[in-house]
Parts: structure tokens; sequence; C-alpha cells
């Protein structure tokens, strides 16, 4: 795994996480950390990118959307492969950047990346819905992004059925996205890549994940310290390390893994959370 690729994931909503945490007196569901997977009465609500992009158009100043609307009818004729590449990658950058919608600019790169064939670029969009879909609370659209992240680690697979990170941001859909009634569908792709190779710490940090939602304290422990060991100034793994122990009720390790996270923070507002929450367990 690439330093690169770890700091795309675990840059995404590290920050989330801190404000969702802390400014609590009790152990929390950040980001990272969810309810513990629970048998499902009903199938989640089902949306569409038309509803997506439709919701967020509407959001618009009418100058905005005039130049939406000029970018989506301005393939006409020519080269349409190459003039579609070109316009999905301008809407990328106008969601992107200028509306604010990073999930939708990711996904318009994404469609760019699937005409190029480029498996740089598709597993680069894949990762950002995925960071996106991690982060997501609204359980709809937390679904339709790791449904968008699937499709494009799926095509890249396609092309390079060796590339390990694919494989486990493809579980992590699976496993965050809401997109299986069997989350261990997930786990068992992540896992077959941590078996292979102990030292790939996206998949470690995956699996930390993954038994944080399914309630699984002291393996989400266990893939955490390995994690730091190998990465110590890892403070995504630092951090859930530290609220890991703490939702477990292991004061004495909290405390401990804080500090070291209280040590590497340096936002003023954040280390002032950090210490209130160590005060809060003495």
């Amino acid at each position: 795994m690439k330093k690169q690729q770890i700091i795309l994931v675990s840059g995404g909503f590290l920050l989330l996480i801190l404000l969702l945490f802390f400014g609590k007196t009790v152990p929390a569901k950040t980001a990272s950390t969810v309810k513990p997977v629970m048998p499902a009465t009903a199938g989640p609500q089902v949306i569409t990118t038309a509803d997506v992009v439709g919701k967020a158009k509407k959001a618009l100043t009418q100058t905005q959307a005039a130049h939406v609307l000029q970018l989506e009818n301005s393939v006409v004729r020519g080269d349409v492969k190459a003039q579609q590449i070109k316009v999905f990658k301008q809407l990328a950058n106008f969601w992107g950047d200028t509306a604010q919608q990073p999930a939708i600019g990711a996904f318009y790169f994404g469609e760019a990346a699937k005409l190029e064939n480029s498996e740089k670029n598709l597993t680069f969009a894949a990762h950002l819905l995925l960071d996106n879909a991690m982060a997501e609370t609204d359980v709809p659209m937390q679904t339709w992004q790791a449904t968008q992240a699937k499709t494009l680690f799926n095509k890249a697979l396609e092309l390079n059925p060796a590339n390990d990170s694919s494989k486990v941001g493809l579980g992590a859909c699976y496993l965050f996205g809401n997109i299986s009634a069997s989350p261990m569908q997930g786990i068992m792709e992540i896992r077959e890549v941590a078996e292979r190779d102990p030292n790939n710490m996206y998949a470690q940090m995956m699996l930390g994940l993954g038994g944080i939602k399914s309630g699984q304290l002291d393996k989400a422990i266990e893939r955490f310290l390995i994690v730091v060991q190998k990465q110590p100034q890892n403070l995504e793994a630092v951090f859930n390390l530290a609220e890991t122990y703490d939702r477990k009720g292991d004061k004495e390790n909290a405390i401990k893994w804080y500090k070291v996270a209280d040590n590497m923070v340096t936002i003023p507002g954040a280390k002032k959370e950090i210490e209130n929450r160590i005060k809060a367990l003495q």
C-alpha cells in the first residue's frame, strides 16, 4: 500500500472524526465508527444518480445551473468519446470545486475514467467516493456513493487483478456501504489481502474499522495496534485505537492513546477537546 493511498483514505474523514466525537462525555459514533451490525428489517431507500444530481442542482444559482446545462448538452458531433471525457472532467471540476459537492465531482471524474479505461483514474475516483461514503450519515446517499465506488473498483480490477488496494477498497464498499445483506462479504475480501500481506496497512485499518462496525472491539484493537506499531505517526489509527479502548471501558489504555493523539494533533480546538476527554476519563 503506497503512502499516498493511505493518506487518501485517512485524511478524508479524520477531521470529521474529531468534530463528531469530541464535546461529548461518553463515547459516540464517528465517521469511522458506527453501530454494530443488526439484522435488517427493510432495505434502505434507493436513490439514483439522477436523484442525487437533481437535488444538488436545486441549490445552484441560475447562472451555475445554465452552465451545467450547457456542459451536459455540449457533446453533439465529431469525436464524441473525447468530447465526453472532456465534459465529464469539466463537470467533475464544477461539482467538486465550485459547487462544493465532492461526491458528485468524484462521480463525474469516474465517468471520465471509465471512458479513458485508466486504472489510475478509476481507483482515484473510487477511493474518493469510498471516503465520502464512509463519512456520510445519510444512508441512501452512502449507499449510492458506495455503489458507484464498487463499480469503479471492479473496472479497475479488470485492468489489474493484482491491485490489492482495489481489492480492499471493494471489500470496504460492501462493509460500509449498505450494498449487501452480509457485511462479511466485505470483511472476507479485505481479510484475504491482510492474511496474504500482513504489512498491508490499508487492509489492517479497514479490518479495524470493520471490527468497530460489527461491535468486535477486541478485534478492532488488535488491527489498530498492528497499524500503529508499523506506522507510529498514523493519527487516524492512534485516534481510533484510543476511541475503541474508550468504548470498551478500558480507561487506562484510552487515556494512554488519547495522550499520544494529543501530542500529534496541531489544531488548537482539537487538542483542547482531546485534553478534555482525558480529564473526563481520569
